[in-house]
């Protein structure tokens, strides 16, 4: 099973959230490290949306 790093939206940075090729997220707020930011998110089959 395949496993990736959720990258920030905004900025593009790595977060500390990997998601699995299975793994279905809605409305999910993902924050960033990097530009300090929280940014609600939609994933499925490893496609993240804003």
């Amino acid at each position: 099973m395949r496993t990736e790093w959720i990258c920030c939206p905004i900025c593009g940075g790595k977060t500390r959230n990997r998601i699995r090729e299975n793994t279905i997220l809605k409305n999910y707020p993902l924050y960033c490290p990097k530009c300090k930011q929280v940014v609600l998110i939609e994933a499925r089959n490893l496609q993240v949306t804003v």
